[in-house]
């Protein structure tokens, strides 16, 4: 800004704050301080001196170009939207597949598949610590049975497929491998994702098996094994969702997320592998919570300090490896029990956040998943809801149209800036595992759900329906998706009538070799699972191998 424009907006600023301090004797604001949901402060109004300093191609440049802070993509949603993926799974594989058939027949883009409790921990459905379980939060896969009942009759290779899955994550993958190899789809033509991210699971959600050190030779195994047969498969997803969700920050999001992403890299790379080829094929997925400006400014740092971790730490010149592609769910934490209607409200503005903020896939929560599994009918209005605001928002038509909006610009500095400061303290103590197992990243995400919570608890912070605004909603029936007890049962039954009719002696010489490679750090097991899988050697009978050979993770609690 010159000198002499300088000059006017401080002698505007001098004679809006007299108005200011004249109108607050009539009307008082009503807060002392306002803060965004994150806890940063808000000014009353944002000028160009907040801007002081921005370096316009430093800092953001154009869409499609370093530091990619306005998009990845030079033309984003002018070219084509983003993926319109619908998280789904629960009960039986058949069951989970017709829920696929009919978000596809409504327009979803990709295939996002939930796994039951006993498939994320890597327990068939007939262990006894499955009991009660099967077919719950997800779809129970216990073997190449299950994968192949999921996926009848989508055609993998025009189908991108995301999957939740991170402790068994290499054994998922070779099912669905497997599937595609079944079809006639090679892997070469699979695209999608994995999500195998294990050190949020330390975090903030608590679905590991294997201890920190072999489950990331798992994760880099995938990595290079991808890398020369799955081209078009995404090996990661580091999750910031799951952070976001136990009740961190924004700025804590984007900080512990790209901060486990630096140690993935850094295992990858000390394995010899080039983070020009596999940093291609990272991506991330974060949180889209209530405070509109704030998600905005969040996906935006996040873009801009990940292209400079790249550059400067790793010396990554690849572009493509440079990018922060991500994928978003809005916010499961914020759905309340209490008038769930609202919830379409909620996520349609977080739906919103993610869209501006530049998102390259989307699933939007259905609103009444506070009290079960969503309805085919509440799915639908989830969908919905992103297919308004691609076709009847207008926000699509122009890139990054929040750009130059002096308080957006000036939070995307803030949140860069604190973020990077929780990155530089966490480098400091030895890296992400080392601040993990020193509880550091724990305790720092528990403070601030306790902040959140005292602060809605002394109506400082308002949730319509749940600390105002309250009704009378009586005690009438609602139309909730159930999964039936008979559906553990039924799985069962299946397994064991599968397992009865297999090869067992191949499935034994599979398992023995899985064994003798995972004592040898230099082998890749992902060959071996694949194959094992192939044989219909089943998830639990890979995991419990693993188990053995590499022992089981001990929560390190925090208090």
């Amino acid at each position: 800004m010159s000198e002499s424009k300088s000059a006017e907006v401080s002698e505007l600023r001098t004679a809006y704050e007299k108005t200011v301090e004249k109108f607050l004797q009539k009307a008082p604001e009503r807060k002392k301080a306002f803060r965004t949901g994150g806890g940063l402060p808000l000014k009353r109004v944002y000028t160009p001196e907040d801007l002081e300093g921005l370096d316009y191609g430093k800092d953001l440049g154009y869409p499609g170009l370093y530091p990619y802070t306005r998009g990845v993509q030079p033309t984003m949603y002018r070219g084509r939207f983003w993926t319109m993926r619908q998280y789904a799974g629960f009960a039986t594989a058949e069951e989970s597949n017709a829920r696929y058939r009919y978000l596809l027949s409504q327009g979803t883009t990709g295939l996002s598949v939930a796994f039951d409790l006993p498939t994320q921990i890597g327990y068939d459905s007939d262990h006894a610590m499955a009991q009660g379980e099967v077919g719950k939060v997800g779809v129970a896969i216990d073997s190449l049975a299950d994968m192949e009942t999921l996926f009848a009759g989508i055609p993998l290779e025009k189908v991108s497929t995301s999957m939740t899955i991170n402790a068994p994550a290499s054994v998922l993958l070779g099912l669905y491998i497997a599937v595609g190899e079944k079809q006639g789809v090679s892997m070469e033509k699979l695209s999608g994702t994995i999500q195998n991210d294990i050190l949020k699971e330390y975090i903030a959600r608590g679905t590991y098996i294997f201890p920190p050190k072999p489950s990331m030779r798992l994760i880099t195994d995938i990595f290079e094994f991808c890398s020369s047969h799955v081209p078009q498969w995404n090996t990661i997803s580091i999750s910031g969702y799951h952070i976001r969700e136990a009740g961190s920050t924004a700025v804590q999001e984007v900080a512990f997320t790209l901060a486990d992403g630096i140690a993935y890299v850094e295992a990858a790379v000390r394995k010899g592998q080039d983070p020009n080829v596999f940093g291609k094929r990272l991506s991330f997925f974060f949180n889209a919570h209530n405070d509109f400006l704030e998600e905005v400014s969040k996906f935006r740092a996040a873009r801009r300090l990940w292209a400079k971790i790249m550059k400067e730490r790793f010396g990554v010149t690849d572009k493509g490896a440079q990018m922060l592609r991500f994928h978003t769910q809005t916010a499961g934490s914020t759905l309340t029990a209490q008038q769930p209607e609202n919830n379409i409200v909620r996520v349609a503005v977080q739906t919103m956040a993610a869209v501006l903020g530049g998102t390259q896939s989307l699933h939007t929560n259905s609103y009444d998943e506070a009290l079960a599994l969503p309805t085919e009918k509440s799915v639908g209005i989830a969908l919905k809801t992103q297919q308004i605001v691609a076709y009847e928002s207008g926000v699509t038509e122009t890139v990054d149209p929040l750009a130059g909006s002096y308080v957006v610009e000036s939070l995307t500095n803030e949140i860069a800036r604190q973020a990077s400061e929780y990155i530089e303290k966490i480098d400091g103590m030895g890296g992400m595992l080392s601040a993990i197992e020193k509880g550091y990243v724990q305790q720092q995400i528990q403070d601030a759900a306790y902040t959140t919570q005292k602060a809605i608890e002394s109506n400082e912070q308002i949730v319509v329906g749940v600390n105002k605004f309250q009704v009378d909603e009586g005690h009438g029936d609602r139309a909730l998706l159930r999964v039936d007890s008979s559906v553990g049962m039924n799985q069962v039954r299946k397994l064991q009538a599968m397992k009865s009719g297999r090869d067992n002696l191949k499935v034994q010489s599979c398992l023995e070799e899985i064994r003798s490679a995972s004592r040898d750090e230099g082998t890749n097991l992902m060959p071996l699972i694949v194959d094992a899988v192939k044989a219909y050697v089943t998830e639990g009978e890979i995991c419990g191998v693993l188990r053995e050979e590499f022992g089981e993770y001990r929560e390190n609690i925090v208090l």
